[in-house]
């Protein structure tokens, strides 16, 4: 974050806040390839040589351990705040069931590389991923808690990357030249539906049986509402190669890919919002907990972190002069689209939070969050990436709260 510089009460230069995805030192090189939250505190990211890291502040610190054997690892995912599964090359599984402190060899096929896997519960699971030697495609399913894996075999030659369930029954796979399976029955059988594409699919997330979402190679992102009898290509803004997907919502969700690409929607991808991230890296994988707390893994140890979703805003420099009252000003222009600028003075040194909230009370993004000098403040919301509508803006500080409404019509 930015340090306001003052010097006898003269003003330096305003500065430009882009999107609000900031680095965390991973203190490792390699490259990250799976990521997951179970809250805004408590993740784990995977990577090659067997790296596994662990936060339980948020990111700010990171754990380091390697797994046994150190194999290269795809994807993680969790059941509960307790019990997750991690996937690699060479047969890897690996499972805990104390939040990732401890994690216990479940390796089945020394000759499979998996690269996804989905829980719905803490025993019913499914994962992907194909052999070495051939192109012979891998199901795994469990339903003891990886204790015993069946392989299911959906008969097709190409190579399975991504895995999505909403629950024990009903899930979707996908895969190289376009490959989409659907079942409704566990995986004891699977339909091939029709992508429209030839491109490679890299990663699928399902909100419900109706609403997913896939992506994949030179920009391809798919859309269903349907359960995938239908599926329709949306337009991306991009070629680059799309690895990873997480929506906290049906109409809600971020994509990352190639050389630092971040893509949001907040429209069911009607619209795809690109946002600065700050990296020309490949991002792999990308986990969020809820609208505004996400974490981007990838290339060189990469993570990057938002709390507001990536929304991007402009703030500039304080006014010197010494206000004695707390004020917050209407947002100016009002309607606006698609950025309006917020005036606040704060009386003394305090804690300051400035957020943005929709009609239902659900935060949109956070502005200012941090300790600030007495002072007469200016921010700029940038609202490309939300639609029109009603929204609320709130100061808050150790002794002052106010809520003003602003008009977003694009």
């Amino acid at each position: 974050m930015r340090t306001l510089k003052i010097s006898f009460l003269v003003l330096i230069l305003s500065i430009k806040m882009s999107a609000q995805w900031y680095q965390q030192t991973s203190g490792t090189s390699v490259l990250l390839k799976g990521v997951y939250f179970t809250d805004v505190n408590n993740g784990i990211v995977v990577g090659n040589y067997g790296q596994i890291l662990r936060t339980t502040d948020g990111g700010i610190t990171w754990t380091q351990e390697t797994s046994t054997p150190a194999q290269p690892l795809s994807a993680v995912t969790f059941a509960d705040e307790n019990t997750g599964t991690i996937v690699g090359w060479y047969g890897t599984i690996l499972r805990t069931t104390d939040g990732g402190i401890n994690w216990i060899y479940q390796g089945i096929g020394s000759t499979w590389n998996l690269f996804a896997v989905c829980f719905t519960d803490t025993n019913t699971g499914t994962i992907v991923g194909n052999t070495q030697y051939d192109p012979t495609e891998i199901v795994l399913r469990t339903t003891d808690g990886g204790i015993s894996w069946v392989t299911q075999l959906s008969e097709t030659t190409n190579g399975l990357l991504g895995v999505s369930f909403i629950d024990a029954n009903t899930g979707t796979l996908v895969g190289e030249y376009g490959k989409i399976l659907r079942t409704i029955d566990g995986g004891n059988n699977w339909i091939e539906q029709s992508s429209g594409t030839i491109a490679g699919l890299r990663g699928v997330f399902f909100t419900d049986a109706n609403y997913g979402t896939i992506v994949g190679l030179d920009g391809i992102i798919l859309r269903t509402t349907d359960g995938g009898d239908n599926w329709t290509i949306q337009v991306s803004g991009t070629t680059k190669w799309l690895y990873g997907i997480s929506f906290t919502s049906t109409y809600i969700g971020t994509v990352v890919g190639q050389d630092g690409t971040i893509l949001r929607t907040t429209n069911g991808g009607q619209n795809w919002i690109p946002q600065v991230s700050g990296t020309t890296k490949d991002l792999w994988a990308v986990s969020f907990t809820d609208t505004n707390n996400g974490t981007a893994v990838g290339q060189a140890g990469t993570i990057l972190k938002t709390t507001n979703g990536g929304v991007t805003f402009i703030e500039t420099e304080p006014n010197p002069t010494q206000p004695n009252s707390f004020l917050l000003y209407q947002n100016y222009p009002n309607p606006f689209n698609p950025s309006t600028r917020i005036k606040f003075q704060i009386a003394n040194r305090t804690s300051v939070t400035l957020k943005i909230y929709d009609v239902l009370g659900n935060e949109v993004g956070i502005l200012v969050n941090r300790e600030m000098e007495m002072g007469s403040y200016e921010v700029e919301f940038d609202a490309s990436g939300i639609p029109s509508g009603i929204y609320f803006y709130r100061i808050k500080t150790e002794s002052f709260v106010e809520t003003k409404k602003m008009i977003l019509l694009k």
